[in-house]
This record gives structure tokens, C-alpha cells and sequence, in this order.
């Protein structure tokens, strides 16, 4: 059964009802997390490849990606970290092409794309 289960006991004129939402968490499961494990990797190595600058860029949004305790667990902060992740790799052309994939497989986890 779905839906509302509204119980009414006594009283008149009553109307409206409450209902609790809850945002559900990010999803955690196994697929997700060898995407995102695999991501980091193709991260590290492409982060040797990069000007210093650039490189500080995947730095920052580190935390967000791998859940790290200093990590917004916002939703939203993991995306926006995962698009300043691939748009570093889109800058490096063809080395960079596998962190691009690799962003897009995690966001189609997230059913963000």
C-alpha cells in the first residue's frame, strides 16, 4: 500500500493534513562507490600531469568527491565539485578524457545527468 494513511479520531471541522518529507540521503552502493574510487584514481593521476593551478582546483573539490570528513555531504556540493573536476580534465584535451568519463559515469549514478 502507498499513499497517505490518514487516521481521524474525534473532533470536527477538522482539515489539512501534515505530511513528512524527508530528503533521502546520497545513494551508497556498491556500483557508485567502485565509480567513485576509480574516479579518485584517474584524479591522481591525471593531477601530476597539471599546472600547478589547476591542480589545486582537483585539490579543493576532493573532499566532496570522496566524502572525506572535511566534505559537504550536500548533494549539491558533490555535483558541483564533479563538474569543477571535469572541467579541469576538458581543458587537458585527451589526457583528460578518462576524469571526463569517469565524471559522467558517477553523475549517471546520481541520476544527475
Amino acid at each position: 500500500m502507498s499513499g497517505d494513511n490518514v487516521n481521524m479520531y474525534g473532533g470536527s471541522g477538522n482539515t489539512g493534513i501534515q505530511n513528512n518529507h524527508f530528503a533521502p540521503s546520497a545513494p551508497d552502493f556498491p556500483e557508485l562507490r567502485d565509480a567513485v574510487r576509480e574516479l579518485l584514481r584517474l584524479v591522481d593521476e591525471l593531477r601530476a600531469q597539471l599546472p600547478p593551478a589547476s591542480a589545486r582546483v582537483l585539490d579543493d573539490n576532493l573532499p566532496a568527491l570522496s566524502g572525506g570528513a572535511d566534505a559537504s555531504q550536500a548533494p549539491e556540493e558533490r555535483h558541483r565539485a564533479l563538474l569543477a573536476v571535469a572541467g579541469v580534465a576538458a581543458t587537458v584535451s585527451t589526457v583528460g578524457e578518462p576524469v571526463v568519463e569517469a565524471v559522467r559515469k558517477v553523475l549517471g549514478l546520481l541520476g544527475a545527468v
